[in-house]
């Protein structure tokens, strides 16, 4: 009985630490699920009749769209529900327009005879907050924000009608 009592603790703290850790990769599975089918929604164009248009606009590379888009609305909330998980607790939501080659800025290099590799995308990025419960530890009511980030090529991209170079956004 001494030693069932002096295990129990510890045993009991391993199992549950097991079982939130998988709860956690689990919730990370399901945020970049949904990022994923975000961002495949905000690469195809909304409406081929009307311009190729995106489902949202963006001002300018590498800046965040703060307000709720239809990319969140339409696809990454109901992802998010569907699988348990509240969209209004989704953190740090960024959602922008961005060269998939860092490298590159959309221009011909001059020291070669072609265009360097150049693609406009969409990235989608926002942290999910797990409460973690595990008794006996230092992680007991710890709040962990699991981050995802999902980048995907646009399809159809826009050219500047002059040099040819692709535009982004």
């Amino acid at each position: 009985m001494l030693e069932f009592a002096l295990l129990l603790p510890l045993l009991l703290t391993l199992t549950l630490g097991i079982v939130w850790m998988g709860r956690a990769f689990n919730i990370y599975q399901t945020i970049t699920r949904a990022a994923r089918e975000g961002a495949a929604y905000g690469v195809l164009p909304n409406c081929a009749t009307c311009g190729n248009a995106m489902a949202d606009t963006y001002s300018a590379i590498n800046t965040c769209l703060t307000n709720p888009t239809n990319v969140f609305t339409n696809q990454i909330s109901p992802a998010l529900q569907a699988s348990g998980l509240n969209p209004a607790n989704v953190g740090t939501y960024c959602q922008e327009a961005e060269w998939l080659d860092a490298s590159s800025n959309g221009t011909v290099d001059p020291n070669m005879d072609k265009k360097a590799p150049t693609q406009c995308g969409v990235v989608i990025s926002f942290t999910y907050p797990v409460k973690l419960t595990i008794p006996f530890t230092t992680l007991n009511a710890t709040t962990l924000n699991i981050p995802t980030q999902v980048r995907m090529r646009m399809e159809n991209q826009s050219a500047d009608a002059v040099s040819g170079n692709p535009l982004c956004p």
